[in-house]
């Protein structure tokens, strides 16, 4: 028999083993350590198989996915993947960075109701409570961290293979995570970032959380404070102004506010209606991209950053800028990836867009005419 052939069987073997070894454990009960907590933390024996596949297939061990190579199923060496649908995984991954089912629901294209059954199954399955529900949203409890931190490792490695399979390919993916509104200008200045001589494609991340790096859930960030992380590289590249805006000679003057959902409310300025003016708020929404559509209809009155307002011919402001929401904006990346060819190309490119909208950023610039 061929040294290739008996590694084959030794790597098969250890997978049945490693999942009969957690079946039995299940069937004897008399473990009170979860199992998905037990069949990741053994990683002396991920090590050696990671090893074993790589002398094997010549490929780290993580590319084993059902979708694209079927000769090792690596989901069987985990009892976690073979008991539970990794998709509610990727549903629990979800609500842990959105804070609650709203988000995982415009993220997913699940109902609340489905992501929020999935999480009680996921719960029992695990026999640990795995969140504190209120109704301000999900929060993690110990366990749900403990799962959460595990996760992510997964997902990282799966992120450098995929990286790994892109270089050879040539088609390399930049992920960017941004709020809603730079999203909107990236968007609406997408050839300054990405044009078809480029050997890279834009995988853009909308959100109001904060971008995430650590374990490459993005490649770039944008970030209203500057990173503590030691791991991440930053760059300044201005100040952010926010003002209330309304429809231009709106008639009436009773207030009328525009707000996004207490739940969805994670930035100052979404915090900011609720805090000066919670009895006046006329019409709450789940995203802040309908604010703007809200105000231009003359619904009310909605905070949002001056290079949206002051760019729109159809809004006014009603008031001074509210200096309190006022921030600095950093485009943030990790330190081992800042000099990887493409994600320096866009963090140029992203620099130069950001640093040219300086004033409007910082509501200096003249508003446009409506004619």
């Amino acid at each position: 028999m061929s040294v290739r052939r008996r590694l084959r069987n030794s790597a098969e073997n250890m997978c049945s083993a490693r999942v009969s070894l957690h079946a039995g454990a299940r069937r004897s009960k008399r473990s009170s350590t979860p199992r998905f907590l037990d069949a990741m933390s053994n990683r002396k024996a991920i090590a050696i198989m990671s090893m074993v596949m790589l002398l094997i297939f010549k490929h780290p061990l993580f590319y084993a996915s059902r979708t694209v190579l079927h000769t090792v199923d690596f989901a069987l060496c985990f009892s976690l993947m073979k008991n539970v649908d990794w998709d509610i995984y990727r549903c629990f991954m979800t609500v842990a960075r959105g804070g609650g089912l709203t988000g995982a629901a415009q993220a997913t294209g699940l109902s609340a109701a489905t992501i929020g059954r999935r999480m009680l199954e996921l719960e029992e399955r695990t026999g640990r409570a795995l969140f504190i529900r209120s109704q301000t949203g999900y929060a993690l409890t110990a366990d749900g961290r403990v799962l959460f931190e595990q996760l992510r490792e997964m997902e990282a490695a799966a992120r450098k293979v995929e990286n790994w399979q892109e270089q050879s390919e040539g088609a390399l993916t930049v992920r960017v995570a941004a709020g809603t509104w730079v999203s909107w200008l990236i968007a609406e200045n997408f050839p300054a970032i990405c044009t078809e001589r480029d050997s890279f494609n834009i995988a853009l991340s909308i959100g109001e959380a904060r971008a995430s790096l650590a374990y490459r859930e993005s490649d770039i960030g944008i970030r209203a404070f500057e990173p503590e992380e030691q791991y991440l590289a930053s760059r300044l590249v201005g100040e952010v102004a926010y003002a209330a805006y309304r429809q231009k000679n709106a008639p009436g003057t009773v207030e009328r506010w525009l707000a996004v959902s207490e739940e969805e409310a994670r930035s100052a300025y979404l915090r900011w209606p609720h805090e000066q003016a919670p009895g006046r708020i006329v019409a709450m929404v789940t995203r802040p991209r309908s604010l703007l559509d809200l105000a231009r209809a003359g619904a009310g009155t909605a905070v949002l950053p001056c290079f949206v307002g002051d760019l729109d011919p159809l809004l006014e402001r009603t008031s001074v800028e509210i200096a309190s929401l006022r921030h600095r904006q950093w485009i943030v990346m990790n330190n081992e990836d800042r000099h990887r060819r493409e994600i320096r190309t866009v963090v140029d490119r992203m620099t130069r867009l950001l640093r040219g909208h300086a004033d409007l950023f910082a509501g200096k610039r003249p508003r446009r005419s409506a004619a």
